[in-house]
């Protein structure tokens, strides 16, 4: 089961002034992902989760006693986040946020679309439980274009409507990011949606590179620019915004490093490492076997003991992401996690150059 990325970007403006992106990536802290939402209101057309069946028998599995399964395993953890399919349409979700938040994480979070976010009498029960960081998915600026990707008539202005009900709320210490996923339609309006979204509160708008699997991989041709169209297009927007703005609070993310060296460290972003507990037999049919040795986990509840593995993203990526001879001559090696597979089948190698 692939789950939603938490995506990341400099956590404050000194960490930004004094570290580069490698550096940063080499620091960062994994997240702990919970699997939430067996089903979804929307139906992006660039959705990673194209197995709905797949994902609504994993998701499903998720109940009381694994939510406290992981809190208990994970004491500590930086953030706890609730993700995969839309988590806002689990009934349980108010109260596993309020355990995180007695479990003493200090940042619960959810990856959402938003829109039941514009109910404020269900976005207040989220924040008072303990939500305090919200990703909120929202791709394109005007309801033509938002709901032309979510093919999911009126989403883009429930999704509004709930971005407004947070930034009511950001007064108490609640943060607003957003993710948009960069398709062939809504890229050459990336400066229209920056500041469209700061203009609704949003703190950090994360432009959020496809990932070439799920219905991605299947509608490629029709939606996927090369990474360097993308590249040119932030640099171009980064550029004119900064006249404005001096420090402009958009990430581009999940994008190979090679390909955005003509933008500033501070702008560029990555994909937060992260861990979450599958079935053992679903992790099995994802990850090989050997990948998974050691870290099987009994899960005792009153009905029967469930077999669990711990799954990394690194675990799902390697298998998709692909490095070449000449990568190893290159200064973000270390950080960079090669190229999707099923984008080298359309796009070939030429656009990577190593960064001596």
């Amino acid at each position: 089961m692939m789950t939603k990325a938490v995506l990341s970007s400099p956590s404050s403006r000194a960490e930004a002034e004094h570290t580069s992106i490698d550096e940063r990536i080499a620091h960062k802290d994994e997240r702990v992902h919970v699997l939430t939402g067996a089903v979804c209101n929307n139906n992006c057309v660039f959705c990673m989760e194209e197995d709905r069946d797949a994902r609504y028998v994993t998701n499903s599995q998720t109940d009381d006693a694994l939510v406290r399964f992981i809190l208990e395993q994970k004491k500590g953890a930086e953030e706890i986040c609730f993700t995969s399919g839309e988590p806002t349409t689990n009934p349980r979700l108010p109260h596993w946020v309020r355990w995180a938040k007695e479990a003493g994480i200090r940042r619960v979070s959810v990856m959402t679309n938003g829109r039941s976010l514009s109910y404020e009498k269900y976005a207040r029960m989220l924040i008072s439980a303990g939500m305090n960081r919200f990703y909120v998915s929202i791709h394109g600026h005007t309801q033509k274009l938002h709901d032309g990707l979510t093919r999911t008539p009126e989403s883009f202005d429930q999704t509004v409507a709930g971005l407004d009900v947070i930034t009511k709320y950001k007064r108490y210490g609640v943060e607003l990011h957003t993710s948009t996923v960069i398709t062939k339609r809504n890229l050459p309006h990336m400066g229209e949606i920056y500041r469209f979204l700061r203009a609704h509160g949003v703190d950090q708008v994360v432009f959020n590179v496809m990932q070439a699997n799920g219905r991605a991989n299947t509608y490629f041709e029709h939606i996927f620019p090369t990474y360097t169209e993308i590249a040119e297009t932030a640099r171009v927007f980064l550029e004119e915004q900064t006249k404005t703005e001096p420090r402009v609070m958009a990430f581009l993310v999940d994008i190979p490093l090679c390909t955005t060296t003509k933008l500033p460290d501070f702008n560029r972003g990555y994909v937060e490492s992260y861990v979450h507990y599958e079935p053992a037999a679903n992790a099995e049919k994802l990850v090989p076997a050997e990948a998974l040795l050691g870290r099987r986990e009994a899960l005792a509840d009153q009905s029967e003991t469930r077999e669990l593995v711990a799954i990394r993203r690194a675990d799902l990526d390697d298998s998709e992401r692909q490095k070449r001879a000449e990568c190893a001559q290159c200064k973000h090696e270390k950080s960079c996690e090669g190229v999707w597979g099923n984008y080298l089948k359309r796009y070939g190698w030429d656009e990577f150059v190593p960064v001596a």
